[in-house]
Formats: C-alpha cells, sequence, structure tokens
C-alpha cells in the first residue's frame, strides 16, 4: 500500500483493490442485502449502480481529496445511485474514524452539498454510543474495511416516503442482529474476506 497518499496504477495495486472491492461485494451480499439490513441495497446492486471506490490515501488530508473527487464524480455521474468509499490504509482506528466524521460533514458543506448527500458510517470496529465494544447491535454498521457511504437525500427520501413503518428499521436490525449472535455475524464478515481470497 502506497504511503505517499497517491494512487499509482499498476498491477499490484490493480489486484489489490479488486480483492477489496470483491470482499465489500460480498459483504453487501450477504450481509446489508442478505440480512435485509437495507431493503433498498439489491435493486441498487442488481441494476450496478453501486460505486465501489476505493483510495490509497494513507492521510486524512488525502482521504478528504478522495472523498471531494467522489462527491464531485456523483454531482455529474446521475447513473451512480450511491458510491462506497472504501479506504483500508487511513482511519483503522474506530474512535480517528468517527472524529473525522465531523470533517467530511465539513466538507459537505464547504462544496455547497449538505442537504444533497449524506455520509454514512461503516467500520470493522463500529461501536454505538452507549454500547460495550463487543455489543451484538454494532454488527450493523459493521464491515470488512473502514468506508465512508455517500448517499443521496432525494432518493433515500424518496425510497422511505414508499417503505412501511421506516423509523423501525434500526430496531428490526437490531433484533435480527441478537437472533443470529455474534459467533455467526463474525463468521459471515470472515467468510466475505476468505471468498475474495480464492
Amino acid at each position: 500500500m502506497n504511503r505517499d497518499n497517491t494512487f499509482q496504477p499498476g498491477p499490484d495495486n490493480l489486484r489489490q483493490d479488486l480483492g477489496i472491492i470483491e470482499t465489500v461485494r460480498r459483504w453487501v451480499e450477504s450481509f446489508v442485502i442478505g440480512m435485509n439490513l437495507c431493503p433498498f441495497a439489491k435493486r441498487e446492486l442488481l441494476q450496478e449502480r453501486i460505486r465501489f471506490a476505493v483510495t490509497q490515501s494513507s492521510t486524512e488530508a488525502g482521504l478528504l481529496v478522495a472523498l471531494e473527487a467522489e462527491l464531485e464524480l456523483l454531482v455529474n455521474a446521475s447513473a451512480v445511485e450511491t458510491t462506497l468509499l472504501i479506504h483500508p490504509g487511513v482511519l483503522q482506528d474506530f474512535h480517528d474514524y468517527n472524529r473525522f466524521l465531523d470533517d467530511a460533514d465539513s466538507l459537505l458543506l464547504q462544496m455547497g452539498l449538505e442537504g444533497v448527500y449524506q455520509v454514512a458510517s461503516f467500520h470493522p470496529d463500529y461501536q454505538f454510543d452507549d454500547t460495550d465494544t463487543d455489543a451484538v447491535e454494532n454488527y450493523t454498521n459493521r464491515s470488512p474495511y473502514p468506508m465512508l457511504h455517500l448517499i443521496r437525500e432525494a432518493s433515500l427520501d424518496r425510497v422511505l416516503a414508499d417503505y412501511p413503518d421506516p423509523e423501525e428499521i434500526p430496531q428490526r436490525n437490531i433484533e435480527r442482529m441478537k437472533k443470529l449472535g455474534k459467533g455467526r455475524l463474525e463468521a459471515i464478515l470472515q467468510a466475505c474476506y476468505y471468498s475474495a481470497e480464492k
């Protein structure tokens, strides 16, 4: 992985990025869609409207540059519904990642995109406020790699308007996590990595 904060095209980086994308795609298929954590994801995945982007950034400043580029791409590419910006080389510590979300929101404001897009958060060590580190409900937002999910606000409002009891989605997801248990959830997450390495 580059440490100069710049992506260098080449077979090793390409291979690495494709493996990371394959892992995240399998996580979306088996975890997000397979457990119906997001009832809207399946349609977008089948229509290939989810962009999986990997940045080689190793600093927060570099990640902000990559985030700005992805937001500009969404502004200009209506065929892309949503982006998962995967950043395995930076913000591996969840507390640092959580603090960075304020910078991401500030960038939206600076770009005049507040209320147009929102940034949702996923991390391997995700932890909700007032929960223990190993609390099973944290798995609703745990992912194979740190990533930022860029969502079009208008699209989200549109699908939520037609979905019954959307406010109940988080609680239903938590109950689903509790029913499966930590051991099963860990196994599903690990299977995403193994599949990508075959």
